[in-house]
């Protein structure tokens, strides 16, 4: 008896073969997928063991169905009816960069759709402004850890201060958002000082966001994921009063998306005055750094040692924000160059020809090779660029540490992989018509390998070129040879030239 899952591959394939064929004008739609089915039903015979279940096998079989969505575009487009094989576009130049323009398109198109992307993407929307840092207890093991008690924070704004000009305080709690309607959702709710964002220099769109602290009325703004999502993207809710856990609000302003590059993710804040600043949970303090304080600045920290009135000391650190609002460029251009560097590790980069005839390539098909290179790594980068962010950020309107490990990790490994492809894919292909080589076929016997080649002979299927991969390099023949066959053989492929 065949096991389960053997039976949900038979089921997925032939349901994948059948709703390829409707991509098959009607006329041709029953005969093509008989015809697929029929080769289906060889390919698993071949592929696959009659008892227990093979992976590797059903993943042959698998890919076997997918190229039936090849077939099935082209004979859409209507190459069929126009004289052009299938074989003369699978593997060609065009239907490389073709499927390159595909993902590019798919990345770039998920890029503007996220909100969280998009927000990445645009760092002028969260530059906050120069010399500001968060003070950290220097004890506690996270760098972005809310450590600063409320009563601390009173203190250092009473105080001189040498090495600081202005403070600001938030702290970020759950709490009940009322959305009009049936009730309120608990949401993420910040309590922050009245000039935080000033301190910051985030802009919000409308509301006057000067210091309340001689009137009672509380203000809010709201994060523009929160809007949309609990109030609809109400237009006419600035200046409206709603009511946050036990206090009265008014909204005053929305924060753009991706706004908040501050430790904790929130999705409203409230501005209150210092002294309104309920004691609870430790937060976060925003600082201002003086000239002298900047001087200290190593490595994007500083070391900070406060006297209390008996004289103890306690040490903190300041951070630096720089991390947190450099945007992706940073990342993109660092992975890339490590790529180049990395890339010698896993491949030759000799993509080199080695010719024994004169029967060679015009100089105009060589620009032509060279400018597919570039094309791909072109793309190459353009993708690499956009798909890590999509992975990253797609499901995330802020900033974390974590979301931008993510994006560094798939950052390289995609460039890096995807330059070893790129050099691969280069040296299988002809250098006259940029198709890939097919039909392998063993020369030679390793034991003659000092006395003559062995290795891997591949053929241009429009009767160009021949390629010869050495089975044992050696130092006379470590690397593939381009043959370049003259016009005597253009006989023997005779219906096969891509032209």
């Amino acid at each position: 008896m065949k096991p389960l899952a053997d039976w949900v591959f038979r089921v997925f394939q032939r349901g994948f073969l059948g709703g390829i064929s409707l991509l098959v004008p009607a006329g041709q739609r029953a005969e093509w997928r008989r015809e697929w089915q029929a080769e289906l039903w060889h390919v698993r015979r071949a592929c696959t063991s009659v008892a227990g279940i093979s992976w590797d096998a059903e993943r042959e079989v698998t890919a076997f169905c997918l190229g039936a969505f090849q077939d099935a575009f082209y004979l859409r487009l209507g190459s069929r009816k126009k004289g052009v094989r299938l074989a003369q576009i699978h593997g060609s130049a065009w239907h490389c960069l073709f499927w390159l323009a595909a993902v590019l398109t798919a990345s770039y198109t998920v890029a503007n759709i996220s909100a969280g992307v998009s927000a990445e993407r645009h760092p002028e929307r969260y530059r906050v402004k120069s010399n500001l840092i968060l003070i950290q207890d220097a004890h506690d093991t996270s760098d972005w850890a809310a450590t600063i008690p409320v009563e601390r924070y009173r203190a250092w704004k009473r105080l001189h201060q040498q090495y600081f000009d202005d403070f600001a305080f938030y702290r970020i709690q759950q709490e009940t958002l009322s959305t009009g309607g049936n009730g309120g959702v608990v949401r993420s709710v910040g309590h922050v000082s009245v000039n935080l964002f000033a301190l910051l220099g985030l802009q919000v769109e409308s509301g006057n966001l000067g210091d309340t602290a001689g009137g009672a009325e509380l203000r809010l703004i709201l994060s523009h994921k929160g809007w949309e999502r609990d109030f609809g993207r109400n237009p006419h809710l600035i200046g409206s009063i709603i009511r946050v856990g036990e206090h009265q609000v008014r909204v005053v302003g929305i924060a753009p998306d991706g706004a908040w590059r501050l430790p904790g993710e929130a999705d409203a804040w409230i501005l209150e005055p210092d002294t309104a600043i309920a004691r609870g949970a430790a937060g976060y303090v925003v600082a201002h750094m003086t000239p002298s304080a900047r001087s200290e600045m190593w490595n994007g920290r500083v070391r900070i040692t406060v006297y209390d009135a008996d004289g103890s000391d306690e040490d903190f650190w300041g951070i630096s924000f720089a991390e947190r609002t450099q945007g992706p460029w940073g990342i993109y251009l660092f992975t890339v160059m490590l790529s180049f560097l990395a890339l010698p590790a896993l491949t030759s980069v000799s993509i080199a020809d080695y010719g024994f005839s004169s029967h060679k390539p015009s100089w105009t098909r060589n620009v032509i090779r060279w400018a597919f290179l570039s094309g791909k790594i072109i793309f190459l980068l353009a993708i690499t660029y956009f798909l890590p962010l999509d992975v990253a950020y797609f499901s995330s309107t802020a900033y974390s540490p974590g979301a931008s490990g993510v994006h560094f990790i798939f950052s390289f490994f995609i460039c890096l992989l995807g330059f070893r492809w790129v050099v691969l894919d280069q040296r299988q292909r002809c250098p006259v018509c940029l198709r890939k080589v097919t039909h392998p076929a063993r020369v030679g016997s390793a034991s003659r390998t000092f006395l003559a080649w062995n290795g891997t002979e591949l053929m241009c299927t429009g009767g160009h070129t021949l390629l010869h991969v050495p089975g044992l390099p050696t130092s006379w023949f470590g690397a593939p040879r381009w043959v370049y066959l003259d016009p005597s053989w253009e006989f023997l492929f005779t219906g096969s030239s891509v032209g």
